[in-house]
């Protein structure tokens, strides 16, 4: 089933919210916060999982690492029907956290980390150097005010 046709109920929403504050906690943690059993938040974990609304945990960083970071978001023009090969390229960078295809004058987002301005940098200029591109604006992240 494709997530997009899932119906998820309240007590679903809620779990799903609970996770991504900590998707650490245990599932007595979760059903007490719940109200429920802990056999239906397994059940409810599995359907979730099988459904492909649930397709992973990861690791959030810490505010302190995270802030010693320099994240930057850049939009990336590529030249006619290299999209497929920019974004290749992107994906082999491990300073590249997530690409986004996008709609209007621009065709990518890349989410950049690096771990300070100089890398940073080198990074901006080895995406401008890339096949393809045809050209970037990059814009530093001063802070987050909200990340879910």
């Amino acid at each position: 089933m494709a997530s997009g046709s899932v119906s998820l109920d309240e007590i679903d929403e809620r779990l799903l919210t609970l996770l991504r504050d900590d998707a650490r906690q245990t599932i007595a943690q979760l059903a007490k916060e719940l109200g429920t059993s802990r056999g239906q938040i397994y059940s409810r974990l599995a359907r979730l999982e099988e459904d492909k609304v649930v397709a992973g945990y990861t690791v959030r960083l810490g505010h302190a690492f995270a802030a010693s970071r320099v994240r930057a978001h850049m939009m990336i023009k590529t030249l006619p029907r290299y999209h497929r090969e920019v974004e290749q390229a992107l994906a082999a960078l491990p300073q590249v956290q997530a690409i986004h295809a996008i709609s209007g004058e621009y065709d990518i987002i890349a989410m950049l980390e690096a771990e300070d301005g100089g890398q940073l940098n080198e990074l901006i200029d080895d995406v401008g150097l890339l096949d393809g591109v045809e050209r970037t604006t990059t814009s530093v992240i001063l802070a987050t005010k909200i990340e879910r």
